[in-house]
């Protein structure tokens, strides 16, 4: 009796007890990582939102970055692509051009802002991005240690920043006045031309840094190299090169031809996951420059186009799996690589879940790499441009299968009427298209599913508890062009206004388009996107549902086109609850789907486009959802800049 007086004499009564107390030990928990634990699983065990009351949810509050009123032109170029995480009870974000802003996690009231003022004229490849920050306090710090908790950006002018974490001002220290200069070897092409876009990831002391490189520009380009730095004093710990540069590296029979070695890229611009315990960083690696031309970089190019394991303390390679041979597509590894426990066929296994571009699902062991859902190298076509030497076989999973189409005939065009669909019939019969890997050309190929995915940088999420794994999917298609090298003056301005790029030192420069018809729509038949729900017990597909509405594009199209879905960038949370979320799609909506069916519950309309991945966690007895909401360049949606935060009604 006489302790239950004095819980209720310290809460002030019951009810202060249940609202204050309880939260108490709640607080903090949900998202402390960008990709909501340290292996990206986007998984949340919060429970409060439920199929039964989604509905209901409402906006909670709002946070402006304030860059619609101060960045002015430069939001045509700005993609707000940021998740936010929650540590030390608060919220950190960052905007587009890397000003990061710790939030209270139940108003979204600005505690601090800093602002790296980078310079807004200068072009980058992927526009201005940051994906999101790092959060890392020092164990057992001196009493005289600055910045004990330390939030790390890597910002789009290449620079590692360490803020501390309760004042947002740079740790002393850490390199020149909380900074690192990043700086790309051999050297820079063009300014902007290399960047820094998805969070840094902080382990045993180390923070780990990829990079963001210009495609298809040359074939000796900056090099993609992975970078770790001492977490308190900025050093240089090690860096890890996934392309031979010597014959005693141990990838180097993998890189034939006299140029091989002097090729660039097969950087990692995705987000990387971590497993602590192991003492491993997971790599997703890109393609070797340039994407649609390899005939100077013979064989298969082991460590591009691959999940790479390091070992965190020397960036030595543990592991590595390749998912594209000798990658001529620009199918690299865009995603996140999803740690998660799997039981394939009553076989339980720490593994590596891996989406792609492609629509393909691969699923490693955490300490091999070996496949744990088996893999087939199957032949695909070959007749390839001259001087090129492609891999006769691709590595396909054989559980689930693709999530993505990749053939088309002339007779499978879409469009609205006999005009825009005989256009669209017209450029597929022009076109080389074999299904998938049908090698670029000179008469024109169809990359399908085109080089945005299948699955880009949003991921996927995974709930621990069903074996369940929810990725979504754009679908639509390519048309690359290869272009003699002596051509290539003459077609950049034939082609003024399209992609078309250089490839210097390769005997064929590139044109990519998006294969759309005159009225603007993909000329593929929908839908155009997708959110998928795969059971790893066995690898079947238990459901898949369109994935957004072109209502925002073409008003009122949806009730002439029904449930099309839309290309879409972002990815899926999961929650105990169970309810999955996302935004990602073309319209301005957050949406709410039942983990089991698939059925759409809900949706929220925001003020922008959210191309972003939301994220959730408790506070204070409520449960948040949050997205960023503020468009996306390369998808041309709504601007804007704001956070948004949903919650039920209180």
């Amino acid at each position: 009796m006489k302790r239950t007086i004095s819980l209720f004499a310290i809460c002030g009564s019951l009810l202060a007890f249940i609202l204050l107390c309880v939260p108490a030990i709640a607080n903090g928990t949900g998202w402390p990582f960008y990709g909501g634990d340290e292996g990206g699983a986007r998984f949340s065990d919060a429970r409060q939102i439920t199929p039964k009351n989604v509905s209901t949810l409402e906006i909670a509050w709002t946070y402006s970055t304030g860059d619609i009123e101060s960045k002015g032109s430069a939001m045509k170029r700005a993609s707000f692509e940021n998740t936010p995480i929650l540590a030390d009870g608060r919220l950190y974000m960052c905007s587009p051009f890397d000003e990061v802003a710790a939030l209270d996690p139940g108003t979204g009231r600005m505690i601090w802002r800093y602002d790296p003022r980078l310079d807004t004229r200068v072009h980058y490849p992927n526009d201005f991005v940051c994906r999101g920050v790092a959060y890392w306090r020092i164990p057992n710090p001196s009493s005289k240690q600055p910045c004990v908790a330390r939030v790390f950006v890597a910002t789009n002018d290449r620079r590692l920043i360490a803020l501390g974490a309760r004042s947002g001002s740079p740790c002393p220290g850490f390199g020149k006045d909380g900074v690192v200069e990043i700086k790309p070897e051999p050297k820079m092409f063009r300014n902007g031309s290399v960047q820094n876009t998805s969070a840094p990831v902080v382990t045993h002391g180390l923070v780990i840094v990829g990079s963001s490189i210009d495609d298809n520009q040359r074939v000796e380009e900056t090099r993609g190299i992975v970078r770790a730095y001492d977490a308190i004093t900025g050093a240089l710990r090690w860096s890890f090169d996934p392309i031979a540069r010597d014959a005693a590296a141990p990838n180097a029979a993998s890189w034939q031809g006299g140029e091989a070695m002097k090729a660039g890229g097969a950087n990692v611009w995705a987000p990387m996951s971590v497993d602590e315990a192991r003492g491993l960083v997971f790599v997703p690696t890109t393609s070797p420059s340039p994407d649609f031309y390899g005939g100077l970089r013979k064989g298969d190019n082991k460590y591009a186009d691959s999940v790479v394991a390091l070992k965190v303390a020397t960036g030595e390679v543990a592991w590595s799996f390749q998912v594209t041979h000798h990658d001529v597509w620009d199918y690299d590894v865009p995603a996140q690589p999803t740690l998660a426990t799997v039981s394939y066929k009553g076989k339980t296994q720490a593994a590596v879940l891996q989406a792609t571009k492609q629509g393909l699902l691969f699923t490693l062991d955490r300490d091999t790499g070996a496949p744990v859902i088996p893999v087939e190298e199957r032949k695909v076509p070959q007749s390839a441009a001259p001087g090129e030497a492609l891999s006769p076989t691709q590595p396909f999973p054989v559980a689930p299968k693709p999530l993505s189409p990749s053939t088309i005939k002339p007779g499978d065009a879409f469009g609205l009427t006999w005009w825009d669909r005989g256009a669209c019939k017209k450029i597929i019969e022009g076109a080389e298209a074999r299904g998938l890997y049908t090698p670029p050309g000179t008469r024109g190929t169809i990359i399908y599913p085109f080089t945005g995915g299948g699955t880009n940088w949003g991921g996927m999420a995974f709930d621990p508890a069903h074996d369940i794994a929810y990725v979504n999917t754009s679908s639509m298609m390519h048309l690359v062009t290869l272009i003699k090298a002596k051509d290539f003056a003459g077609a950049r301005e034939r082609f003024f206004g399209k992609e078309v790029s250089p490839q210097k030192g390769a005997p064929f420069a590139m044109k990519r388009e998006v294969i759309v018809s005159p009225l603007g729509m993909p000329c593929n038949p929908p839908p155009w996107g997708q959110l998928h729900a795969i059971d790893m017990r066995d690898g079947h597909e238990l459901w898949a549902v369109p994935l957004g509405t072109t209502e925002d594009m073409f008003p009122f199209s949806e009730y002439v086109l029904g449930k099309t879905g839309t290309p879409n960038l972002g990815g899926p949370i999961v929650t105990a609850g169970g309810i999955v979320f996302i935004g990602a799609a073309m319209d301005d909506y957050l949406r709410a789907f039942d983990a089991k069916t698939g059925k759409e519950l809900w949706r929220g309309r925001l003020p922008a486009g959210g191309q972003a991945t939301p994220m959730t966690y408790m506070w204070e007895g409520r449960q948040y959802v949050v997205i960023a909401a503020g468009g996306h360049s390369k998808l041309d949606t709504k601007r804007g800049d704001e956070l948004v935060a949903f919650a039920l009604p209180r």
